[in-house]
């Protein structure tokens, strides 16, 4: 009997191995996780599940206690979880860039153009078909930060020329090709996109559409369900040589999706 309950003691202590970390669609989305969490699991024993959301939700979720660790991208926001002490600590993880995508046909003429301000400026005179996100996501914030310096509030026109799908970036970016509309998503979603038509990238290369990641282990005293061991052990293999690799090795047609850029923050 002792043996067998000891068994069963452990089983259980094996089943309890994992962690949920509330993510951003883009990891998801892009293949990264496919590619990095068996190399963690092998090397840790630790099953990660991720709940991958807009990173507006995925922080009201580990406000909510569901989740050990969070990792978005949207910084002041991460910042005041931390600030707010629903974080530990916050580091940089990895970084790429926003893109803006749009139709062949390019009726707003912003095709091959770099600034992206003015490219939302001419959008916006030309009244060309935009979709938006609209769900508070880290791409949406970082989309209505850049209307805001283009000098354009396009909540006015919400269902006109800018379309608000409250869906996540790949449904977003179906009903932007769908409707031959422009759209802006992250690189590494972008690359990983299957249903593409003949929507290409029409705008990148601004050092204001730099996208970086950020990881955070929930603070276990305010959640005392955090799996505060475990988590750590996976924010310190991502933010170590062997999850940098890991994250710069992982590439789609060819092209590095990722870029390793792991300090404290």
């Amino acid at each position: 009997m002792l043996a067998a309950a000891s068994l069963m003691q452990g089983s259980a202590l094996a089943a309890d191995d994992f962690i949920i970390v509330q993510s951003t669609t883009s990891t998801q989305n892009s293949g990264l996780y496919d590619h990095l969490l068996p190399k963690f699991q092998e090397k840790s024993g630790i099953e990660v599940r991720v709940v991958a959301v807009g990173t507006g939700q995925a922080i009201k979720n580990a406000q909510n206690c569901d989740g050990d660790v969070l990792l978005v991208h949207a910084k002041v926001s991460e910042q005041k979880f931390v600030s707010e002490g629903y974080g530990v600590s916050r580091a940089d993880v990895m970084y790429n860039d926003f893109v803006i995508v749009g139709p062949a046909a390019d009726p707003a003429s912003v095709a091959g153009g770099k600034d992206v301000t003015a490219a939302l400026a001419k959008i916006k005179q030309t009244s060309a078909a935009f979709a938006s996100r609209g769900d508070d996501s880290g791409t949406h914030k970082k989309e209505l930060a850049l209307w805001k310096a283009a000098g354009v509030d396009p909540s006015g026109d919400s269902g006109g020329w800018y379309r608000e799908t409250g869906s996540g970036m790949g449904a977003t970016l179906n009903t932007a090709v769908g409707m031959g509309a422009y759209a802006m998503t992250d690189r590494a979603t972008w690359i990983a996109f299957a249903n593409k038509g003949d929507h290409k990238i029409a705008v990148e290369g601004d050092e204001r559409m730099f996208n970086q990641y950020g990881v955070i282990l929930v603070n276990p005293e305010i959640c005392d369900n955090v799996k505060a061991d475990l988590g750590q052990q996976f924010i310190d293999w991502i933010l170590s040589d062997d999850g940098q690799s890991a994250i710069a090795d992982y590439t789609r047609d060819g092209q590095q999706l990722f870029f390793p850029n792991a300090r404290m923050s």
